[in-house]
């Protein structure tokens, strides 16, 4: 018989195992963020998605890349966190994820920034001196009015001498050259670390970090820091119709999968496929929307960008990219889109969000109240492909003068501002597709011609209602198509400096430096005289009206002079010429048909053009005036 002493010391034995056990069993961290959060006193906390794991650990330099050292906490909701002290910012580590007989190594898919070659995940700090120097003027980011966008691939933009690849310190040292030209926004093509040294950006491996192609973190920092200092607003492309597909660690990230497909951060059946790739995200998850908004807010918030584009938001709402195929809508993905548009806005209401969606849908940019979207403003395919066709097309009896005026006077919404205009984009000038020089005269892009005609789509672009964007190098005619793997020809900038100052001259007038041209700032666009047999159209701009309010725009889409040709106009009285395209300042190749002043009389019971008033003007080929009253 066992003695009452003896079983009190077994059990006591017992229970002094049992808390050992649990003493060295790892604790889910009481931190909440998802990825390393390094602390202020060291150590650092991680925490990942991995809802398919049996067990999960940290492997890393911090304890030489040990691999069941540092065990992970389950917290029962498919996330898995724990509390390393070793940890320190700058440690390389990975997550090691074990599902059945598998063990995963895995970089951490909120990595901020990961290695060359075998893509460590890396410990950052997210500190950054955002100070500007002293005397330099509070920024401010553009109200949408006043936005002039200038497209660049950072790659192929900010080539320093002796390299092959540009770097956001390139970009930077070409602020000051964007400045003086008259942009006060940049738009990024994708930073996030991608596959190899060349690409478009728009192939995602890690979405959370920083290529360190062209710098890296802090160098995207500085670059936004800078950009500010000079006035300018910093608008980065994302990507959330797909990601990768290569070098993709968040595919199978837990093991788990169905039918050979990408597992829990993507769709699992149809749904998966896009044009990219088969790893488009399954917007039906909490985790996976939580991960994209989180991936949003990173940049506005600690990279402090001034707005997002958004690639493709056709495929994240329709499979099939478009909306003439209701069966293939995915409802998550409209859903996501008006999620993270409420996100931003309650966040960070003054930074805009721009769809690329080019379905010509105006519930993208609807309130979300109301069942829209939520995006602030969208590219427009009902301007660049009626415009582009309209100054390419050979022949000038083929030009469509009626086609030029509705993509003109469209206003989506009724707002001018929830659209982008333009004639050149990085996907406009590639993919089968030239730089608009190169298409009017293939292998000629400084002829006449295509000087003429490239200019007068850019007046357009500067002075339609709108936002206007032009594509990098457009304002010195580079020729050929953009690839990732050509850098700018910045000679062209300096040899063809009349062409740099139009574009200068037309972005002052957008931006109304002279205090002369606000109408172009404004709402409001009345396109007044469509004239399809002399290829000729005028078209009024306006926000209050009166004197250095109305602006007319006249455009000659024919190669022909005319003199003392007719047109409406909204008030009598003297109209001075704030614009001239034929002007050979510009180029010595233009006609230099000079306009004088226009003298509008009254046109009493019998409006002209339905204009109160009318005046003369002379014009000269394919070219661009632009009038207004005051001094």
């Amino acid at each position: 018989m066992t003695s009452e002493p003896s079983r009190f010391k077994r059990f006591t034995e017992k229970l002094l195992d049992q808390t050992a056990l649990l003493l060295k069993r790892p604790q889910p961290a009481v931190h909440v963020g998802v990825g390393a959060t390094p602390h202020e006193k060291g150590g650092a906390t991680f925490r990942v998605w991995a809802p398919h794991a049996q067990q999960v650990w940290v492997t890393g330099t911090f304890n030489r890349w040990a691999r069941r050292t540092n065990p992970l906490a389950a917290e029962g909701d498919g996330y898995w966190s724990g509390t390393i002290a070793a940890a320190q910012v700058g440690h390389e580590y990975k997550y090691l994820i074990q599902n059945g007989r598998h063990t995963l190594a895995r970089t951490d898919p909120r990595a901020r920034a990961v290695t060359a070659g075998p893509r460590n995940s890396v410990i950052c700090d997210t500190h950054f001196d955002w100070a500007q120097p002293a005397g330099t003027a509070e920024y401010r980011t553009p109200g949408w009015h006043e936005l002039i966008i200038y497209e660049l691939h950072v790659g192929t933009f900010g080539v320093q001498d002796g390299h092959k690849i540009g770097t956001f310190q390139g970009v930077v040292d070409r602020l000051p050259y964007l400045q003086a030209l008259g942009i006060n926004a940049i738009e990024l093509m994708p930073i996030m670390a991608f596959d190899g040294e060349y690409s478009w950006g728009y192939n995602p491996a890690h979405p959370f970090a920083v290529t360190d192609v062209y710098g890296g973190r802090n160098a995207l920092k500085a670059l936004v820091k800078a950009a500010h200092a000079h006035g300018i607003a910093v608008i980065l492309d994302v990507v959330y119709n797909h990601f990768g597909p290569q070098d993709l660690h968040l595919w199978q990230f837990d093991g788990w999968h169905e039918d050979n497909k990408g597992g829990i951060y993507f769709y699992n059946d149809w749904r998966s496929n896009t044009p990219w790739g088969d790893t488009r995200p399954d917007y039906g998850r909490p985790e996976v929307r939580q991960f994209i908004a989180e991936n949003a807010l990173l940049w506005l918030e600690e990279f402090r960008m001034d707005g997002l584009r958004w690639d493709a938001t056709n495929y994240i709402r329709n499979a099939h990219g478009g909306d003439g195929d209701p069966g293939a809508n995915i409802a998550e993905g409209w859903e996501i889109l008006r999620q993270v548009n409420d996100v931003i806005d309650s966040h960070v209401p003054w930074k805009i969000n721009i769809a690329e969606d080019l379905q010509n849908n105006l519930w993208l940019t609807k309130p979300t109240a109301e069942g829209g979207a939520g995006f602030d403003a969208q590219w427009e395919a009902e301007f660049v492909h009626p415009i582009r066709q309209a100054i390419i097309t050979p022949q000038d009896e083929a030009r469509d003068m009626a086609a030029v005026a509705a993509a003109i006077a469209h206003r989506p919404n009724d707002n001018a501002f929830q659209r982008v205009i333009f004639t050149e984009s990085h996907d406009e000038v590639a993919n089968g597709k030239a730089r608009v020089p190169e298409e009017i005269t293939p292998t000629d892009a400084e002829s006449f011609f295509a000087q003429k005609r490239s200019t007068l789509g850019a007046a357009l672009v500067f002075t339609s209602p709108g936002i206007p964007m032009i594509f990098q190098g457009q304002e010195f005619l580079a020729d050929r198509w953009f690839t990732d793997q050509e850098p700018l020809d910045w000679a062209r900038a300096e040899r063809l400096k009349g062409m740099v100052a139009l574009y200068s001259d037309l972005m002052a007038l957008r931006r109304n430096e002279h205090g002369r041209t606000a109408g172009l700032r404004g709402q409001f666009v009345n396109v007044f005289h469509v004239n399809n047999e002399d290829k000729l159209i005028a078209f009024h701009r306006w926000q209050e009206g009166g004197r250095g309010d109305d602006v007319v725009v006249v455009a000659n889409f024919a190669n022909r002079i005319h003199e003392a040709y007719t047109i409406g106009l909204p008030h009598a009285g003297q109209w001075q010429v704030r614009f001239n395209s034929d002007d050979t300042a510009y180029s010595p190749a233009f006609s230099g048909h000079l306009c004088p002043p226009v003298l509008a009389a009254a046109a009493g019971q019998h409006p002209f053009d339905n204009m109160p008033s009318f005046g003369n003007l002379t014009m000269g080929p394919y070219s661009v005036v632009v009038l207004s009253q005051g001094g």
